[in-house]
């Protein structure tokens, strides 16, 4: 009797393992911080990295709580924004505000970055305001 080999459909990730890995990739990318450099801190692969970004592999609770300690975050920053999850965001303004991945450039990226090193809360929210009225002027 021969056994034959049963082909499996390439598993597609669950959609909450892509909303994990790209917030993950997200943060990343803001801190300005390679797959591997991200790797080395957690003592996995940049591969590792990468699948836990795409969701083709799932972040376990203890290896999401070191990411949210290297990043300075709580766990559940993760799943915020999640449909139906429950968990409010911290920041909807910020959220109303955030750019999906897709549509950050490497400027926004740049400038999020350097946004993020200015430590005087006052500055930031006038550089905010700033760029809401060069934003509104644009829209007139």
């Amino acid at each position: 009797m021969s056994r034959t080999k049963v082909q499996s459909r390439p598993k597609t990730p669950n959609p909450l393992d892509v909303h994990v890995g790209g917030r993950l990739r997200t943060l990343r990318l803001i801190r300005g911080m390679s797959q591997m450099d991200l790797g080395r801190a957690l003592g996995i692969t940049a591969q590792q990295v990468h699948k836990y970004e795409t969701g083709t592999n799932r972040v376990s609770a203890s290896r999401l709580q070191k990411i949210s300690e290297v990043f300075g975050t709580q766990a559940f920053y993760f799943f915020e924004g999640l449909a139906g999850s429950g968990i409010p965001t911290r920041d909807e303004q910020h959220d109303r505000l955030a750019l999906p991945l897709s549509a950050m450039t490497a400027e926004s990226i740049a400038l999020n970055r350097a946004f993020h090193r200015i430590k005087d809360g006052q500055i930031r929210r006038r550089i905010i305001a700033l760029v809401r009225a060069l934003a509104d002027d644009e829209d007139e």
